[in-house]
């Protein structure tokens, strides 16, 4: 009788041991950096590959090291001749530090897409219509840089910022192509 008991309960605990060695087996991609948690707390970074974590104590979050990109909506912005223009821009970004970038933000694309709202705000109001038409490279370079300041302690490179479209109003617009039509008639 006990016998059976014992290779009853040498089964169960066989069985509760492979499960527990399953769970325990991590594949981290080429991509990606593991970071392990032990009871909550950030213990170790592991690259790719097969990691192993004590079961039931040890987790893992894995951080894609890839370069990623981020859309700023489209948004009104006036600029210093009183002129409202739509904007809106995509940011590329790589994660530098796995460790800062999942601890010290929550959520990086809101807080980047929010920051260069605000900065796009600044760098055009600064500028009158026909220097924010001319000079898309330099607020692209500004940008980049405040960004980038900003988003280094949270672990995060920003890589390139690009302004996609600076559309005038519409009757702006008509009035830039009568100017040229006119310009090219005189010529």
């Amino acid at each position: 009788m006990f016998g059976q008991i014992g290779v009853i309960l040498l089964v169960v605990l066989l069985f509760i041991a492979l499960v527990s060695l399953a769970r325990s087996a991590r594949v981290v991609a080429q991509y990606e950096k593991g970071l392990v948690l032990r009871l909550g707390r950030y213990r170790a970074t592991t690259s790719s590959g097969l990691t192993f974590l004590v079961p039931l104590i040890e987790d893992m979050v894995k951080v894609d090291m890839r370069e990623r990109v981020i859309n700023v909506e489209p948004q009104k912005v006036i600029t210093k001749d009183n002129v409202s223009v739509t904007v809106d821009a995509v940011i590329y970004y790589r994660i530098s530090d796995p460790v800062k970038a999942t601890f010290e933000v929550q959520n990086f694309g809101y807080a980047a897409t929010t920051l260069a709202q605000t900065n796009l705000r600044n760098l055009i109001g600064d500028k009158s219509l026909d220097e924010t038409l001319t000079a898309r490279d330099t607020i692209n370079a500004n940008l980049r840089a405040v960004l980038d300041e900003a988003t280094n302690t949270w672990g995060v490179k920003v890589t390139r910022v690009e302004v996609q479209k600076i559309d005038p109003p519409v009757d702006i617009t008509e009035a830039m192509s009568r100017q040229m039509k006119a310009e090219r008639d005189k010529r």
